[in-house]
């Protein structure tokens, strides 16, 4: 079977499945570097749009990843709701990989605005659907999924009244059957006007995948606190065409017992652009999947030809927004 890579926002360490059977889905990571002096969220002019809201309740972010340990003081007042699968979205192991992955992406949206590491849109819903099982803790045997799972993942979210959603998996190799399910769940998503956003990976790569390569989703790609694209990042035609870029480096969230932690990958930058699409819809709640996506990814950028992605730049996109809808 392929192998889909769950991205990991911590420092690198061995890849490997949990199980050690091919054709899974094992987080890969990348390293930190020394902090630069950009603010994360001023470099692609968030905090704006921060000032001018929260997010809603009716704007719906799922996450697919693994669980969330929801008990951390900094989700006390996050609006987070389950959606039921085979892993449960509750923490058990504080010290699993999974529950240490899924507990920063999640912090990065909806932490407490008045946390050390803010949330982007905590006022949002945030669906928790795990496909990461807390199978060790983290001490480099990774969790695990097949690509069978994540496609099941996305349909459930879709299903489950979702808005936009982040993954932080990508996929290294395929068969044509686990292609074509990941295709037709991502169909789905289009359809039903629920806009993807994926990590590009950290493989270093330069090509595509049936995740990247796919016209409804929104790669993304790792840049550091100067905007400058990291050597580990994924890149590639369908990413640059497509994607953006965001910080990826010493991005401060929150871990499993209770405190904060600064990673780097592109699992930390894909909700960078999750938390901007969110707080447009919350902005602009009339606004129509395909008029968010063009905003984000096209509002002020034309054409373009290059493998690395522009940087976001959330301002931009709320401007072409209120151009729009006003």
């Amino acid at each position: 079977m392929g192998s889909l890579t769950a991205l990991n926002s911590t420092e690198r360490a061995p890849r490997a499945t949990a199980s050690g059977v091919a054709g899974q889905i094992a987080p890969s990571s990348s390293s930190s570097s020394p902090p630069a002096a950009t603010n994360p969220l001023a470099l692609v002019n968030l905090l704006p749009l921060m000032e001018i809201t929260r997010g809603r309740a009716e704007t719906i972010v799922a996450l697919i990843d693994g669980p969330v340990a929801t008990g951390h003081p900094d989700l006390a007042n996050a609006n987070i709701r389950e959606v039921p699968g085979t892993v449960g979205g509750r923490c058990d192991r504080t010290k699993s990989f999974a529950c240490m992955h899924g507990t920063f992406v999640a912090g990065i949206l909806v932490a407490a605005r008045e946390s050390p590491a803010r949330g982007i849109c905590p006022e949002c819903t945030l669906l928790v659907r795990p496909i990461f099982a807390e199978t060790s803790e983290n001490t480099g045997s990774m969790p695990a999924a097949t690509p069978r799972e994540l496609a099941t993942a996305i349909t459930d979210c879709v299903n489950a009244g979702a808005n936009v959603i982040n993954i932080s998996a990508a996929l290294l190799q395929a068969t044509s059957s686990d292609e074509k399910e990941l295709e037709r769940s991502l169909d789905h998503a289009a359809k039903r006007n629920v806009i993807v956003v994926v990590a590009a990976g950290n493989q270093g790569t330069v090509g595509s995948t049936a995740i990247t390569r796919h016209p409804w989703v929104i790669p993304v790609a790792a840049c550091d606190r100067l905007g400058r694209a990291v050597g580990y990042s994924n890149l590639g035609s369908s990413i640059g065409r497509r994607g953006l870029s965001a910080p990826g480096e010493n991005i401060t969230s929150l871990v499993a017992n209770g405190k904060h932690l600064a990673f780097g990958g592109t699992s930390a930058a894909a909700p960078f652009v999750t938390g901007a699409i969110a707080l447009l819809w919350s902005q602009f709640p009339k606004a129509t999947a395909a008029q968010l996506k063009f905003a984000v990814t096209n509002g002020n950028t034309p054409r373009r030809a290059a493998v690395v992605p522009p940087l976001l730049d959330a301002l931009s996109a709320y401007q072409a927004m209120s151009r729009l809808m006003n």
